[in-house]
């Protein structure tokens, strides 16, 4: 088992080399190009492939801009969707930590059960979530999970603080989230499990990040933001943030 995942990540991170090269991982590259390898790997669940569609993982991994070795770490990662798709996407080279405010069943039977040794479970608060003697980051993400941690009495701005000084130079924080209303600020976090993404920025870049992009590749223009987005029957509006060190 341990052998056999072993060569998939190394065959995924090879496949994406030769599909797209280098420049398959820039901004500007068709989303997707490089990535087909990686989504298809058999380290991801049938339960991750049938999120595909609200999530658009090609997308998702050409914003966050990932490549083979990266060393990333994801924010609230609940049972690891987005942990495994990175785990795929940077390699058998690559290393990735998944972490949560307390311990999830599914993500250590995720862990357990893969015998993946570059992905790697860890429980700290939302303060200060990357433990001591991390290697410096590539790449964080936060997946519609920014939202959840201001209904927590986490400290954001040290959170902010503590993920700013856990990347490399020029490293990557990724956020994406459930839009709410401009100008609502922090008002619709707990009633529609939304986020105001000026407010975002405004806490992220106190830390010290730039912003260097943002993507409509979640963006509804239909959707009035008046709903939980769980209550919706159609896909809500979402927004994609990218902050560089």
């Amino acid at each position: 088992m341990r052998t056999s995942l072993r060569f998939a990540l190394a065959f995924s991170a090879l496949s994406a080399a030769l599909l797209g090269g280098a420049s398959a991982y820039a901004a500007d590259q068709p989303a997707g190009a490089g990535y087909q390898s990686a989504i298809a790997s058999p380290i991801r669940t049938d339960a991750d492939r049938k999120e595909d569609a609200k999530r658009k993982p090609a997308e998702f991994l050409a914003f966050a801009q990932v490549r083979p070795g990266m060393k990333a770490f994801d924010i609230a990662s609940g049972g690891g969707t987005t942990a495994a798709l990175l785990t795929a996407a940077v390699g058998s080279k690559g290393e990735v930590w998944a972490q949560n405010a307390k311990p999830n069943p599914k993500l250590q039977e995720r862990v357990g059960n893969a015998t993946l040794p570059n992905l790697h479970a860890v429980v700290a608060d939302f303060s200060d979530p990357v433990p001591k003697g991390t290697p410096p980051l590539d790449l964080i993400t936060i997946n519609m999970s920014y939202h959840d941690i201001a209904n927590t009495p986490a400290d954001r701005a040290a959170m902010n603080k503590h993920l700013y000084e856990a990347l490399k130079p020029g490293g990557t924080l990724v956020i994406i989230d459930n839009a709410a209303k401009k100008g609502s600020g922090l008002s619709a976090t707990k009633t529609l499990h939304r986020i105001d993404e000026d407010t975002v920025v405004e806490e992220v870049t106190k830390a010290g990040f730039k912003l260097d992009g943002r993507s409509d590749y979640l963006h509804v223009a239909s959707d009035p933001r008046e709903q939980p987005f769980f209550k919706m029957e159609s896909p809500d509006d979402k927004f994609a943030l990218r902050f560089k060190k």
